[in-house]
């Protein structure tokens, strides 16, 4: 399950959970657990509701949540 923050046009960002990162030729995104990123619930979503579906192209871009589990990526190293 890999955790991401969606940014949909003309919306607040979409937090949730995808099974995989899309590729190329997606054009549906499956989300799971949809949020804001405060964890509050999304007004236009129905409370019961916990997997959505979103055309690709009204997604601006998707940032990925790094996991507990992955390693810490060090840019620049100056000795």
């Amino acid at each position: 399950m890999v955790t991401i923050i969606m940014h949909i046009q003309n919306e607040d960002p979409i937090m949730g959970e995808m099974e995989q990162l899309p590729g190329a030729t997606d054009q549906l995104l499956y989300i799971k657990n949809p949020r804001r990123r405060d964890g509050k619930e999304v007004h236009y979503i129905d409370v019961e509701v916990n997997t959505v579906i979103w055309p690709v192209s009204k997604i601006n871009f998707i940032e990925i949540v790094p996991g507990k589990d992955e390693e810490e990526i060090i840019s620049f190293v100056r000795e």
